[in-house]
């Protein structure tokens, strides 16, 4: 049987894990690959703690911390982690770049990906991900890019949750429950030292989308979602029952 996997671009180093570890633990735990692209390490833009150690801080001691930390996290999420370190604030990607994804969609041929919401005022490096994740994504299903590899079909695409959701105009049509890999996401969060402020805050919008996916699947379903992760889907659903 062939193994089920799954993408996840990511503009910095924490940003899969506050918002997609619920999803990468679980299906790591239902048996998919994972694989998370991370395009920066968000040294710049997303380390203020490190930055604050002192003047003897550099850019690459930032990196390295920041690589510790998201190694660690996808380890205990149970996700392979790829660096570009292509920098952020500003993030920009290269030609080269983009075929080093569309690399990895052919290599992963994921069943579905994820990555930022496609608007974001407060932080640009974001839609550009997903913009990049969406390209690399159609020129991995070109026959002519490439001739001889394996194409990927047509994966569907879903937006994580953004910091401030009105703003980036993201609107949850998908709740993930997270509840049976909750300790495993939140031990996640908790290697994520250099953003300590955000550890509660995450907590808290992950029990706000279980209550959220709870009314959703009504009162009739006897189901206890204590947490869960929301996404917006981007692709069309192809089905054939609509019930």
């Amino acid at each position: 049987m062939t193994e089920k996997s799954m993408l996840v671009v990511s503009a910095h180093s924490a940003d899969f894990v506050w918002r997609a570890g619920g999803a990468i633990a679980l299906h790591k735990k239902n048996g998919y690959r994972v694989k998370v692209v991370c395009l920066s390490f968000g040294e710049r833009g997303e380390s203020a703690k490190l930055w604050r150690k002192g003047p003897d801080m550099t850019i690459e001691k930032v990196k390295a911390a920041r690589r510790e930390e998201a190694l660690a996290a996808a380890e205990n999420l149970g996700a392979e982690c790829e660096f570009f370190d292509l920098g952020d604030y500003p993030l920009r990607v290269s030609d080269e770049a983009l075929l080093r994804l569309v690399d990895v969609y052919r290599d992963v041929q994921p069943a579905f990906v994820l990555s930022h919401s496609q608007k974001d005022p407060y932080n640009f490096d974001h839609p550009l991900a997903m913009h990049v994740a969406q390209e690399a994504r159609i020129i991995a299903q070109a026959e002519g890019h490439n001739p001889g590899q394996k194409i990927v079909g047509a994966p569907p695409v879903y937006a994580f949750e953004p910091h401030q959701t009105e703003q980036c105009e993201w609107i949850p049509n998908t709740f993930l429950d997270i509840t049976e890999v909750w300790d495993v996401k939140r031990r996640a969060i908790e290697c994520m030292a250099g953003q300590e402020h955000l550890w509660e805050y995450y907590t808290r919008v992950a029990q706000q989308r279980g209550v959220q996916a709870k009314r959703n699947i009504g009162i009739t379903v006897k189901r206890d979602i204590q947490y869960a992760e929301g996404y917006m889907r981007l692709t069309p659903a192809v089905v054939g029952d609509l019930s």
